[in-house]
């Protein structure tokens, strides 16, 4: 199936969910974690991305972290980030949801009404010791180590790692919109990393329609309804354009 085939199952959807991975900010020049040049070719997971590794050295976490975020405030939103966040500000939040594993906040920069941070954000921060302290913070490089102030254990970034549950009411929303859709989009991601990698599948066996957008096969493309093997900033503007 083509483009045009595509572009008709997204224009004739009252719900559309797109899912979003880190190929969609690989046009913006930020790194993917699997692919070429990607985080976990380069460093080793559990050294910088589970709560051991930040038990064992918060410092060396939040450096790595720090400059993360660093690197995503001097990242620019790309044309893809910029097609959906039109097609979501024009077509509403009720049947446009974007569902996001990125925490680079490209989306909400190039102006989406709304997104869904599946995998939380490099700029919150959250109490290690769950007390409930958390705080939206663009600061870079991060001062280290930093007290909560509501209990005084140290913050964390405010990502889900190695380990860890999505967040539950996070994740159940995503199932939500992924089950009452017409058409679930899905743009930029591996589809290894469950639990997110599975909403596709919901959205399916609920019967929408499945589109995916990726510069190279993946599990799910044996499954899709279309599957265009191209660059996310190409195509998603001629797919959503009015």
């Amino acid at each position: 199936m083509t483009l045009k085939a595509a572009r008709d199952l997204v224009r004739e959807a009252e719900r559309l969910v797109v899912l979003s991975g880190a190929g969609l900010s690989a046009e913006s020049g930020l790194s993917t974690y699997r692919g070429a040049g990607g985080y976990w070719r380069q460093h080793r997971a559990t050294d910088l991305a589970t709560p051991e590794a930040f038990e064992r050295d918060p410092a060396l976490v939040w450096e790595w972290y720090s400059e993360r975020r660093r690197a995503a405030l001097e990242a620019l939103p790309n044309p893809a980030h910029h097609a959906l966040a039109s097609f979501q500000e024009q077509r509403g939040r009720d049947r446009v949801a974007l569902v996001t594993q990125n925490v680079d906040g490209l989306l909400q920069r190039a102006g989406a009404p709304e997104v869904l941070e599946l995998h939380g954000s490099l700029f919150r921060v959250r109490c290690s010791a769950r007390c409930g302290g958390e705080c939206h913070d663009e600061r870079t490089p991060w001062p280290h180590p930093v007290p909560c102030a509501a209990c005084g254990a140290p913050l964390r970034p405010g990502v889900v790692w190695f380990g860890e549950s999505l967040p539950e009411l996070v994740y159940a929303s995503a199932i939500d919109l992924a089950s009452s859709a017409d058409v679930v989009l899905v743009v930029g991601t591996s589809a290894v990393v469950q639990p997110a990698a599975g909403l596709a599948a919901i959205g399916a066996q609920h019967g929408a329609a499945v589109v995916e957008v990726n510069l190279e096969p993946t599990p799910l493309s044996g499954s899709v309804n279309v599957s265009l093997l191209a660059a996310a900033g190409e195509v998603l503007p001629v797919l959503l354009a009015p």
